[in-house]
């Protein structure tokens, strides 16, 4: 009876085949789905396309279906802790078969490879497609900026991964070769430059969350921040200088916890922010089209949390030296830290129908950063000190502020003159105010190792492990995935693994 069964179907296959094959009036059938010769006919296709790229960032966030990538960065500065033996904690591990370590990567430059398709259809769209006046430019600035964005993430990882700017549409293209130095930077910091001349001040209310001038310059401060830290150059300290001093428009939230919570997204101290949403609910960077696919358009806080071992995971905490940093009666603190647990995000959390999906988005990118990686430019490129200081102050003094008969954290001396000091300042500034974000500990302590400013070849990483070990010849960078390794013959092991 199987055999019976097989053979008609093979006969019916087979039949059907034959009969379309000499059938001539259905040769020129339409296909049901659009193609890509018949996609890129309409200016909303480049906006949906646009949108898309934006979308991949959800494979960053979300719950993954109990398998989140977050302690990827979350774990290996000294702010987090676990006490499980997750090898972004322990380090000794860390090998280049870890799932998540193949995650980011492979999302990473799917985000690459959907803005380089954006540039190239861009680049051959027939003339009339577009109708809105600089909404060309405004594609090509956001395509820039999500290609920029991950390259930067690329470096500060991986470091060696290779450097793609042209859409991939043949296997000879898929096999280019490791980077060198800081040439994924480099990369970073053209697109950011680009995208900043291109992105609009502002968008109105239905666009928000879409990028900006503000997000263009603000990362690309950022990134020449971080090359000069790497390269030890002046020059790009300068040049951070001139990219933050283009921002405008923004300022500081006066409750410091705002940055945190669902309902005040998108503020006037944001830059750049995951929007994340319930399922088939409205959301900017999706244009609608992941109906009801319950966690992918969200994010996840539940490793903050110990019902997170209801997954079989331990859950991920402050560490002790995070909890010694802050001064007596910081406000921040409270908003921070409840015991041991950090509560940035958690406190003013709201979950989407499955409880495990968060709406609360990620802030990617926050003034405040910009405000001290500007203080630290401006140090580092030899300019005043008191305008360095100054920065620095604008950030306690919104801290202070919160608690109106505050006088905690005071004003830092404007007075002073001993860089060496003040940059210890801002070191410390960094660490208490954005602790438990983005991984922003982590990439601060490997880019001051690289400039000389602290040497983590002796670090006290304060983990909650006492086999954790840190190895500065090798855990500086992570392993390039083996996967690439086995795919792509001109792709070169970072050292030790």
């Amino acid at each position: 009876m199987k055999n019976y069964r097989i053979t008609l179907f093979l006969v019916f296959v087979l039949s059907f085949g034959v009969y379309t094959a000499c059938n001539e009036s259905r040769l020129d059938l339409q296909p049901l789905n659009p193609t890509e010769a018949s996609f890129f006919t309409e200016e909303i296709d480049f906006d949906r396309t646009s949108l898309g790229v934006y979308a991949k960032l959800t494979d960053f966030y979300w719950f993954n279906n109990n398998n989140p990538i977050h302690g990827f960065w979350q774990l290996p500065g000294d702010d987090i802790t676990t006490t499980g033996t997750d090898a972004y904690e322990v380090f000794f591990n860390l090998q280049p078969a870890e799932g998540r370590l193949n995650t980011f990567y492979r999302v990473a430059y799917q985000i690459v490879n959907r803005a380089n398709t954006l540039l190239d259809k861009i680049n051959t769209v027939k003339d009339g497609v577009y109708r809105t006046p600089g909404l060309k430019e405004i594609h090509r600035g956001e395509a820039l900026f999500l290609r920029g964005y991950a390259f930067f993430l690329l470096f500060n990882y991986y470091g060696t991964s290779p450097v793609i700017t042209e859409r991939v549409q043949s296997t000879d293209k898929t096999t280019n070769p490791s980077s060198k130095d800081t040439e994924l930077l480099d990369q970073a910091i053209k697109d950011f430059t680009e995208a900043a001349n291109l992105l609009p001040d502002r968008w109105d209310v239905a666009n928000r969350g879409r990028v900006t001038k503000n997000s263009a310059n603000g990362f690309l401060g950022k990134a020449l921040v971080f090359r000069g830290s790497y390269k030890k150059s002046t020059a790009d300290f300068t040049a951070a200088v001139a990219a933050f001093n283009k921002i405008s428009g923004l300022s500081l939230v006066a409750n410091f916890g705002d940055n945190f919570a669902f309902d005040k997204e998108n503020n006037e101290e944001s830059l750049f922010e995951f929007q994340a949403s319930q399922p088939s609910f409205d959301n900017v960077w999706l244009s609608n089209d992941f109906d009801n696919n319950v966690g992918s358009t969200s994010a996840y806080w539940g490793y903050y949390e110990n019902h997170w071992s209801l997954f079989g995971q331990p859950y991920h905490y402050s560490t002790q030296k995070l909890r010694n940093a802050f001064e007596t009666d910081d406000p921040r603190r409270a908003i921070t830290l409840q015991g041991n647990d950090i509560r940035k995000y958690v406190a003013r959390n709201q979950y989407s129908q499955s409880g495990v999906a968060s709406v609360n988005n990620p802030r990617i990118l926050r003034y405040a950063d910009v405000l001290l990686l500007k203080a630290e430019a401006i140090l580092e490129s030899g300019g005043s000190t008191a305008e360095a200081i100054g920065l620095i102050n604008q950030v306690r003094t919104r801290a202070r502020n919160m608690n109106p008969s505050g006088t905690v954290p005071a004003n830092r001396n404007t007075g002073e003159a001993d860089r060496n000091r003040i940059m210890q300042w801002i070191m410390d500034e960094r660490f208490i105010e954005l602790a438990g974000e983005e991984g922003h500990r982590w990439l601060d302590l490997k880019r001051w190792h690289a400039a000389g400013k602290i040497n983590l070849a002796n670090w006290d990483f304060s983990s909650a492990r006492a086999d954790a070990r840190f190895d500065v010849s090798k855990n500086l960078l992570y392993p390039i995935p083996l996967n690439e390794i086995d795919l792509n013959p001109n792709v070169k092991q970072n050292p030790g693994y």
